[in-house]
């Protein structure tokens, strides 16, 4: 086969006309989503013809190539992505079908105040920002929307809350891969990367938790919850700007997180919630209606929904009880823990990435060639079997399930490991949906990158000049969108925003970081991650209804950050940079 090389510009050798061309598939994804109303994988198979298409036709890239490049992506969608996923609904459907989910539920209602718009903060945006900096991957959603619709917020309004409170922890999620990604990009550290990003996505993290009181209970939420929800925004955003810049920019959502949610419920022994009882009242109604429509919560999920008043004696937390409740949790933050330190001195990430299997794509590998002519390292996929989240959310699965198959206090928490293992088929069949979404939107994205089609959209947002800054995060915005990965993202448009830089005149640091940045706004309208959050509270095919929901406070907080760039690369707010 013919070997191919990306261009930037082969429509007509104009770079804005090629940019527009390649905004076809991405056009044809959102119109069928959010207008046509389409199910989200038939979406992502419309926009996979028609960027297959615009490769072949438009930028020139033989057939066989733009074919290959969708199997990549699909491959990497199956693996590690479905994968990942398909491990942290499990892992949560073990704690259901265990029993113990409903003593969680009782942990974070004692810590909450009984106010279940308290409890969703320190769930979605606290619980969840400390899951993004361990797994990220889509693994917070899975498990934090699931634990919302459990506590009794209806399953819209849950699944919108979790993706809004995604956006705080991203750009250094998973212990700041995106950062890390961009800096070996780049030619930066990771230090000089993360300490930018940390004077710009902590300025828009203040607000989370009060977007998500609107969310949840609209002005009333605002009017009765906003001095606790500001004050956990407030710390969470003090210490991932402290940890980003003095500290460990790798570290940084998980002191971030932990200490935020300590000092929510510190706050909360000398504040109390007005109107919680008004406000469960109303939600547990809206669960109801919900219901009465004709929504179920699936295989699994929590089918009654208690309340602090509906506990019996026999039903109140023991230490005993609340520490199991929280063990599969604790499980995850050691497990990741301990595979992303250093430990009795042996560099475990190293040691363990040497199980990693790279494959050279087959003939793309080699036919895919950049500038100078040689092959590209995005054509070799990267089998990290042992490595992967998913791998490590399984193994802290089977523990969890181990444990509480051998301690269930006479048979009040009934579980076995066959019950748990079969379970794992049950949560795959029921994400089958889901999952062909996210094939086809990563199919998509890998013939978009490798036909040129998204370089030449990012070269062309780069001829504005000077003005590029406040177009930088856009660029994140859109490879996010369509990726669902921040670090995707960077690595596809890090080094342009670096080049763009130097050439308008902008410091490029300031652009990478903003990049990033951008990406973490394009994660709330990721397809990927709005699978993930229908197909959690079981509402697989209706991605449209939460698209909806989701990107008007996407757009505003892109534009927040857009200005705060452009504002950053000029004398106004220059000083904020390190």
């Amino acid at each position: 086969m013919d070997s191919f090389t990306p261009s930037t510009d082969p429509v007509l050798n104009s770079v804005a006309l090629s940019a527009l061309v390649a905004l076809l598939p991405l056009l044809t994804f959102f119109f069928l989503l959010a207008f046509a109303k389409t199910r989200a994988y038939v979406a992502g198979a419309w926009a996979l013809l028609v960027a297959l298409a615009v490769g072949v036709f438009g930028f020139g890239m033989p057939i066989g190539l733009a074919l290959l490049s969708a199997t990549q992506g699909a491959a990497f969608g199956l693996f590690p992505v479905v994968w990942i996923i398909v491990m942290a609904v499990w892992l949560y459907q073990v704690t259901v079908l265990s029993g113990r989910f409903e003593d969680l539920r009782r942990v974070f209602d004692a810590i909450g105040g009984g106010d279940l718009r308290v409890q969703a903060i320190l769930v979605a945006f606290c619980f969840g920002g400390l899951l993004e900096a361990l797994a990220g991957f889509g693994a917070p959603v899975a498990i934090t929307v699931t634990m919302l619709l459990a506590l009794g917020i209806a399953p819209i309004r849950a699944a919108t809350a979790v993706l809004v409170a995604n956006t705080a922890p991203v750009a250094f999620g998973a212990l700041a891969i995106p950062i890390t990604t961009a800096a070996n990009l780049t030619g930066y550290t990771g230090d000089e990367i993360g300490a930018v990003v940390g004077r710009q996505t902590p300025v828009l993290a203040v607000f989370v938790p009060l977007i998500l009181l609107f969310i949840l209970d609209g002005r009333r939420g605002l009017r009765d919850c906003w001095p606790v929800a500001l004050f956990t925004g407030v710390i969470f955003s003090i210490f991932q700007f402290l940890c980003s810049n003095y500290f460990s920019y790798e570290l940084t959502d998980i002191v971030a997180s932990l200490l935020a949610m300590l000092a929510a419920v510190g706050f909360l022994r000398f504040w109390h919630p007005h109107n919680g009882g008004e406000a469960g009242q109303r939600m547990k109604a809206e669960l109801a209606q919900a219901r009465a429509d004709g929504w179920t919560p699936g295989s699994g999920a929590a089918s009654d929904v208690l309340t602090s008043a509906d506990d019996t004696a026999e039903d109140r937390l023991t230490p005993s009880r609340a520490w199991m409740a929280l063990f599969p949790y604790v499980a995850v933050i050691v497990i990741f823990g301990f595979v992303n330190l250093w430990t009795l001195g042996i560099d475990v990430p190293e040691t363990l990435a040497k199980t990693n299997i790279e494959i050279p794509w087959p003939v793309l590998h080699e036919a895919l060639l950049d500038s100078n002519g040689q092959t590209q390292s995005s054509t070799i996929y990267n089998f990290d079997w042992l490595i992967s989240p998913g791998t490590l959310l399984l193994i802290t699965g089977l523990i969890v399930a181990l444990v509480y198959s051998r301690f269930n206090e006479n048979g009040r928490y009934p579980l076995t490991m066959g019950a748990a293992v079969r379970e794992i088929w049950t949560t795959a069949k029921r994400m089958r949906a889901a999952a062909l979404t996210i094939l086809g939107v990563l199919a998509l994205a890998y013939v978009m990158n490798f036909s040129g089609q998204t370089v030449s959209i990012g070269t062309w947002l780069a001829a504005t000049g000077s003005f590029f800054a406040f177009l930088s995060p856009v660029l994140g915005w859109i490879g996010t969108a369509v990726t669902g990965s921040d670090t995707s993202a960077n690595a596809l448009f890090a080094k342009l925003q670096q080049t763009a830089g130097i050439e308008a005149g902008i410091d490029p640091q300031l652009l990478v970081a903003a990049n990033t940045g951008g990406g973490v706004m394009g994660k709330l309208i990721s397809p990927q991650n709005l699978a993930i959050g229908a197909a959690a509270v079981n509402m697989s095919g209706q991605e449209s209804v939460l698209l909806r929901k989701v990107i008007g406070w996407s757009v505003l907080l892109l534009l927040a950050l857009c200005i705060l760039v452009y504002l950053q690369s000029t004398p106004v707010l220059e000083w904020m940079l390190p």
